[in-house]
């Protein structure tokens, strides 16, 4: 049994969000129920032996398959000479291989280097090199760019699987399609590499050694900071994601109790496993409630996004702002028959009030909101499950989670005041990867985190994100928040997506640019300017309005303000 150290929630003055806790919310977390990871995936994997756990473009595969092929990777590890604590990165879009090979690193003592398929091989070289990681498993799809970067690396294992790798018959002609079709393998060569069925083979003949995990062991290196500034490793421990796992469910409890038994809580799972939202809410609290995730490799396809939607009795939904109203943009989405799902988790950026209330009124289930980071394994706050209404905030605390609300100086701020979320709870990670002047510079004194974002709390306890520090545009003295711009656009009947950064201006510092994507083809600049000047304040206008046929994302969905500044 593994033993946390929590912040106490008595009823202070200093925490009002404990009026606001939902009765069956405890304020605090319990003792954890595993020493580990490895620990909860074998105890579910048990549990639940004849349910599904995960599946991909329609093949399943039950929770006794993924202790048997979990336990067979992770003796060929093991038989490689990689000691406990080595780094291991998973570079695979959703498909069944990533769950088995993150699983199998944990369960052989090891640490996952979660990797975006996407990276360019500059990108992919650094993560690789700060990590350490001494073997990689890939998609054949991104192989090219691993061979690019393999000689500047410490790997020495390379082990390299196809999108149809793991789905029987079927994946001949996934993988003829992929390869010849659509052409989407660029030609590579990594001359000593293995084939993913290959160390499943290798493995089966070799025994898994036990290995002693404990809350403190590091799990993951979670890479963060990659839009802005060099990404870094996230120390992410087996206590942090268990403590947040934990946290969740004890949130979230009620609303899941509301699906009929004996059902099987089905998770969609469009948001990538290599992003940690996915990870902690879809993986591994789905793992830990026997639910079924149902693996989108390609959430981009909201075609295909929906058509899974319609063939699937899904009971949780977690999405981001961008994808809810992606969906909700398709004709075919608006006539899905959404009487199963329970809940829409909202996170990784905020959820604007215009697509939540059109996401009620189109499922009958709200968004709730939740708000966190990579170095905070990632939920610190959510708001309530059990109210349809859209507060605009982040939420409260979790469980056994303090926030504060900090000036420059680092001194605690009054209800309304606008400054830096800082963050302590048992999910906020140990550290940046072997960067301790980094480490130093976002940790307080009394075990707080600085989120780097900007908001304020209300006297209800709830936080509302105003921004980023680094993007407040800074209109003659008054600061401006670009969240607030995007908001009121998206309000606008005619407009699709927005985005709002601030541009050099000779006469106030900076003024507003808001690009736009048109939802209406005939929208019209002055009518854009028209509707903001209905509901903002003069130096909150934009001055420079830009159309464009799309807005620059990061692959989670997140709009990239830094894309465009230039």
């Amino acid at each position: 049994m593994n033993s946390i150290s929590v912040h106490p929630n008595g009823a202070k003055p200093d925490k009002p969000w404990l009026a606001a806790y939902p009765d069956i919310v405890p304020a605090e977390i319990p003792p954890l129920e595993y020493a580990s990871l490895a620990e909860l995936l074998e105890k579910s994997c048990a549990r639940y032996a004849d349910r599904t756990a995960f599946s991909s473009m329609g093949k399943g595969m039950r929770y006794r398959e993924l202790e048997s092929q979990t336990r067979k990777l992770a003796a060929w590890l093991q038989s490689t000479g990689l000691q406990k604590g080595d780094r291991v990165a998973v570079m695979m879009p959703n498909v069944l291989q990533n769950p088995i090979a993150t699983y199998a690193i944990l369960r052989a003592g090891l640490v996952v280097v979660n990797v975006n398929p996407l990276y360019t091989p500059r990108e992919l070289e650094h993560q690789l090199k700060d990590s350490g990681a001494k073997a990689i498993f890939v998609l054949e799809n991104f192989a090219r760019t691993v061979e690019q970067v393999l000689n500047k690396t410490d790997l020495r294992h390379v082990v390299v699987t196809s999108l149809g790798e793991m789905l029987g018959p079927k994946g001949l002609i996934v993988n003829f399609v992929v390869r010849k079709v659509k052409k989407l393998v660029p030609s590579w060569s990594i001359p000593q590499h293995k084939s993913f069925g290959q160390v499943l083979r290798e493995g089966a003949g070799k025994e898994l050694q036990p290995v002693t995990l404990t809350g403190g062991d590091i799990a993951f290196l979670q890479y963060t900071g990659g839009t802005t500034g060099v990404a870094k490793g996230a120390v992410l421990t087996h206590e942090n994601l268990l403590a947040n796992k934990l946290q969740l469910s004890l949130w979230l409890r009620s609303a899941f109790e509301r699906k009929k038994e004996p059902e099987v809580l089905n998770f969609l799972c469009a948001l990538p496993l290599y992003h940690i939202f996915a990870l902690t809410v879809n993986s591994l609290m789905g793992m830990s409630h026997g639910a079924h995730n149902i693996l989108i490799a390609n959430p981009r396809d909201i075609p295909g996004l929906v058509k899974e939607f319609e063939k699937s009795k899904v009971h949780i939904f977690p999405g981001l702002n961008t994808l809810f109203n992606a969906l909700m943009n398709n004709a075919d989405f608006a006539k899905l028959d959404f009487s199963s799902l329970i809940m829409s988790l909202g996170g990784g950026m905020a959820v604007q009030r215009p697509v939540a209330e059109r996401w009620l009124k189109m499922t009958g289930t709200a968004v709730t909101e939740g708000y966190g980071l990579s170095e905070t394994s990632p939920v610190a706050t959510a708001n309530r499950f059990d109210s349809p209404e859209f507060t605009g905030t982040i939420g409260l605390p979790l469980p056994s989670t303090d926030l504060d609300i900090r000036d420059e100086e680092g001194n605690s701020l009054p209800s309304g005041q606008v400054g830096e979320i800082c963050i302590r709870g048992p999910q906020v990670m140990a550290g940046y990867w072997q960067k301790p002047e980094e480490t130093a510079r976002v940790m307080t004194d009394d075990g707080y985190f600085r989120s780097g974002d900007m908001g304020f709390m209300d006297e209800r306890g709830y936080t509302k994100i105003v921004d980023r520090k680094k993007d407040m545009i800074l209109v003659s003295g008054f600061n401006v928040y670009p969240n607030e711009i995007e908001e009121v656009a998206a309000m606008h009947a005619g407009i699709l997506e927005a985005a709002a950064i601030g541009v050099p201006d000779g006469h106030s510092g900076e003024a507003v640019k808001l690009f736009v994507v048109r939802k209406d083809p005939n929208l019209t600049e002055a009518e854009v300017k028209a509707h903001c000047i209905a509901n903002l304040t003069n130096y909150k206008l934009p001055r420079f309005i830009e159309f464009r046929t799309e807005l620059p994302k990061s692959p989670v969905g997140k709009i990239l303000r830094k894309d465009l500044r230039g």
